[in-house]
């Protein structure tokens, strides 16, 4: 475990002053030969590496007009300095985003424009050497992806994109993360992140059920692979054994019985995050995509669903089609993804579903916005659906709710600082360091509100809050899913 102490709270949020250097020996551990090669990445650093990562760059570049457009295009302004939760917990400038850019813009510029071909020391460019890679391993993995630097560039700049590109040339050398790849390779070949089998799945699935019914009396069914059904449930596999994940899971039941859908889960896609994203590799995304594919049409269903997972979502509404579809064999009133939000929410709307908010009365609830929902992809037919979706659910489940302060949540909320790949405890500094800003906006409607507890609506954000809030003086079990808070509320029974 690292040693370091946990950052104050403090009752406004401050810019912190720069500490250069302070994070740099924080490396999340190094993909073994045997991890590499599983995903299709050289299993250890290759003898002509230099060459072959200046070429891979080009490749990016030139496949990517974005990238280009992002590489080329800073103007050092300084608007999104102190835009990123990283430097705001560390203080380590490369934490900027404008500086973590430029770790791969100074590359980009000595081998791919003519001033740093010919005037490199004029332009900030640099040679592709040990040094810059040692850099880009530490500071490419300080960055959860989450985008909010963006929000505030006036020319749009995604350092998400920058550092996808940075990893995948890494892992192209053969320098890959243990954490991201292992979880790649396992679901890949037997269909989760967990490496959990068809004969575990199950075991666990029967459990829940008998949970369930000696609970509530009614008789909740979990199928797994049942052909001919309506819905294929797409959920992270934290849904099936962590808490509060698997009170979602058992809220995503809860609504599917009263509704009176045809559902099933599958053994063969049994993982809704797809990590190939947080490496920038698209070939490793659509592995994974296509397992959904298969399972769909091997079951026979009409509808794909996603259960709570902020970057499994992503992928599902921006890449899912185009990874592997068309989904032209699915319902032609249902031809994209829906999000387990979205659908209890229509059912909301329609009255469909009784609910007693009076179950959650023991808790005084806000909502954390995850990145890649509020920022990366779009609930419902209507603008802001992200928004104004999941806080309905909430609201139509317990009776006392409080948002954040307004520069910390939608739009702008603040990344829960463990996503994008980083969730792991080789990184736990970083982790929790990475948090400061939501746990400051966290104290402030505890102490003026009187919250007690944090909903969330991705499996990367609960498990980091699970981890971190004992660091700052709150318990690991004030986050809660919010179909969690739906199961409480549900009544169960009567007409559906």
């Amino acid at each position: 475990m690292a040693e370091f102490d946990t950052p104050t709270l403090k009752p406004y949020p401050e810019i912190p002053p720069i500490e250069i250097g302070v994070m740099a020996h924080s490396k999340p551990y190094v993909a073994k030969e045997d991890i590499q090669q599983k995903i299709g990445f050289p299993g250890e650093l290759i003898d002509n590496w230099q060459q072959v990562a200046i070429d891979k760059m080009g490749e990016l570049v030139n496949n990517s007009r974005a990238l280009r457009v992002f590489l080329d295009s800073c103007v050092k302004c300084g608007a999104c300095t102190d835009k990123c939760h990283y430097y705001l917990g560390t203080s380590d400038p490369n934490n900027m985003p404008v500086a973590r850019q430029d770790l791969f813009r100074s590359v980009y510029r000595r081998y791919y424009t003519l001033a740093g071909k010919y005037f490199p020391r004029l332009v900030g460019a640099r040679d592709m050497d040990q040094g810059v890679i040692d850099e880009w391993y530490s500071y490419f993995h300080q960055c959860s992806q989450c985008r909010r630097c963006s929000v505030y560039c006036p020319y749009g700049i995604d350092t998400a994109e920058i550092s996808m590109a940075a990893r995948e040339i890494m892992d192209t050398i053969g320098v890959g993360q243990k954490y991201c790849n292992e979880i790649i390779g396992k679901a890949q070949t037997i269909g989760n992140n967990l490496g959990l089998p068809e004969p575990a799945l199950a075991d666990t699935l029967e459990g829940l059920e008998e949970d369930i019914e000696e609970e509530t009396g009614v008789t909740v069914r979990m199928p797994l692979d049942v052909k001919g059904a309506d819905i294929l449930l797409i959920t992270p596999s934290a849904d099936f054994f962590a808490e509060p994940h698997v009170d979602g899971l058992i809220g995503y039941a809860k609504v599917f019985h009263q509704a009176g859908m045809s559902w099933t889960l599958s053994s063969y896609a049994s993982e809704a995050a797809n990590f190939g994203m947080f490496i920038g590799s698209y070939e490793n995304m659509q592995v994974l995509a296509l397992r959904i594919r298969e399972a769909a049409l091997e079951l026979g269903v009409k509808r794909i669903v996603f259960g709570e997972c902020g970057h499994a979502w992503r992928v599902a509404y921006n890449f899912l089609n185009t990874l592997a579809g068309p989904f032209d064999f699915l319902d032609s009133r249902y031809p994209m993804p829906q999000h387990i939000c979205e659908v209890t929410y229509d059912l909301l709307q329609r009255n469909a579903l009784k609910m007693d908010p009076s179950a959650n009365d023991d808790m005084v609830l806000t909502f954390h916005d995850s990145c890649n929902i509020a920022r990366g992809s779009r609930m419902g037919d209507f603008e802001g659906g992200q928004f104004v979706i999941p806080r309905e659910v909430i609201k139509a489940s317990c009776n006392h709710f409080v948002d954040m302060p307004a520069d910390t949540t939608q739009e702008a909320t603040f990344c829960c600082g463990g996503g994008g790949g980083l969730l792991t405890d080789d990184l736990v500094e970083l982790r929790v360091k990475g948090a400061l800003p939501r746990m400051e906006a966290l104290k402030q409607v505890v102490d003026h509100h009187g919250v007690t507890h944090l909903a969330a609506i991705c499996a990367i954000c609960k498990s980091q809050f699970s981890k971190i809030l004992p660091y700052y003086g709150f318990e690991m079990d004030q986050v809660v899913s919010i179909h969690q808070l739906v199961s409480n509320a549900i009544q169960l029974g009567g007409e559906q």
